[in-house]
């Protein structure tokens, strides 16, 4: 135990002694251990993410559109940009034929890219708050229950007030929060775009968010016919329906089959719609990430490698700076092993100080961009903090080895001789 304190104490002083020649050589390992300590936080705080989404949409979910969502829409060919809408007839056509629909909900909302606003202005009275056009949207009644919603306040709209055209909405938590942060919006006309709009209900905070990056709590909901009678001339249509527990499979296929016919999809032709479950949507998510991260993991690799040549060059010439020590500890009685545990300790000592300064460094990252972009969730789990550092250490036992057994190798005449 004294010989391995003693041999941790001379490869701090090696260290301590030449502070440049260490940093430098550490300067590789604390870029790695920080890229994989970046990547593990993102990932694992959008894994978070996901699985919230997941619980808030539910396992048995049918999503239905015209085009994939969040696609870039100029990246689409023309047979794509030319697709018939999907249209509320369609939701209930889902309804009478497909026997594994429990329930389905039609959703309609403006399309930026056809000349609509790209942000609807929300106001009452001084307070006013704007939100993506997407996030302004009119749904059936039906809405709530497949997304799996709760009302904080209030209530929700009546198939009957929705064909009525009533001029009803019920606010997500943020713009509710936004527009009324002393009083209860319950009765209150506010105006969307110019439009009057009496609040009926509150919905209660959600999580996770299938659209983009913005807040999922910041939308209004309006009846269906409410919202085709403000906007007439809108055709777009997103679907949702939810499946009987055990028959998504069955839901699925039968949605994909009715759509074919009522679309005259051809036999040989692809679908033209996008279908797609809640899972599958995460997995091809998961699947993207995984791509992403097989990259930066490949990057921290690179730096992990250049950090452990760095440690073997700096070994190197300590061995050569040091020879003259090494024979003498030789001729006082030192065994090979001992020269050996000398130099991996100091390697280790030098990848493991790197290691940690990474650890220090990647969580100072991930605090900033928590702070930066608050809608990229980071949390970073215990076993990437322990591999990180144990990848350091491991990176200084195997770059440190060929020095250490070098400098164990040395004749103590030879050494002591050396100039």
């Amino acid at each position: 135990m004294n010989a391995l304190r003693e041999s941790w104490k001379l490869a701090l002083d090696s260290l301590v002694s030449h502070r440049l020649r260490s940093a430098l050589a550490m300067l590789g390992i604390i870029v790695g251990t920080a890229i994989v300590i970046v990547i593990a936080a993102i990932l694992t705080g959008l894994d978070r993410s996901i699985a919230s989404l997941l619980e808030r949409f539910g396992t048995q979910t049918v999503l239905v559109s015209k085009l994939s969502p969040g696609a870039d829409f100029d990246r689409f060919n023309e047979e794509q940009r030319l697709r018939k809408p999907l249209a509320l007839e369609d939701a209930e056509a889902i309804m009478r034929s497909c026997p594994a629909v429990e329930r389905v909900a039609a959703i309609v909302f403006t399309d930026p890219g056809r000349g609509h606003e790209d942000f609807v202005r929300v106001r009452y009275q001084a307070e006013e708050v704007f939100i993506p056009a997407q996030h302004f949207f009119g749904g059936t009644t039906d809405y709530v229950r497949v997304t799996n919603m709760n009302v904080r306040e209030g209530r929700v709209f009546t198939e009957s007030e929705s064909q009525h055209r009533l001029r009803l909405a019920v606010l997500g938590y943020e713009v509710a929060q936004a527009l009324f942060p002393n009083e209860s919006a319950l009765g209150k006309i506010i105006e969307a775009n110019g439009q009057p709009l009496q609040v009926i209900g509150v919905f209660n905070r959600r999580k996770g968010n299938f659209f983009g990056t913005e807040s999922a709590d910041q939308f209004v909901l309006l009846p269906y016919h409410t919202f085709r009678k403000l906007y007439p001339t809108v055709r777009e249509h997103f679907l949702m329906a939810q499946a009987f527990p055990g028959q998504l499979e069955q839901a699925v296929d039968q949605i994909r089959w009715l759509l074919r016919q009522r679309r005259k999809d051809a036999s040989d032709k692809p679908d033209s719609f996008y279908v797609a479950t809640a899972q599958s949507i995460i997995e091809q998510f998961r699947a993207i990430t995984g791509a992403v991260t097989a990259v930066m993991l490949l990057l921290s690799s690179i730096g992990l490698l250049v950090g452990g040549i760095g440690v073997m060059n700096i070994l190197l010439i300590s061995v050569a700076e040091r020879t003259r020590e090494i024979g003498l500890r030789k001729c006082v009685g030192a065994r090979r092993r001992d020269i050996v545990q000398q130099f991996l300790l100091e390697a280790i000592s030098l990848t493991g100080s790197g290691g940690l300064l990474g650890l220090l460094v990647g969580l100072g990252i991930g605090w900033f961009l928590q702070c930066l972009y608050p809608s990229i969730p980071t949390a970073v789990p215990l076993w990437a903090a322990a591999l990180g550092l144990l990848v350091s250490l491991a990176v200084g036992l195997f770059f440190g080895l060929w020095p250490a057994v070098k400098a164990s190798r040395l004749e103590p005449v030879e050494a002591l001789r050396y100039e």
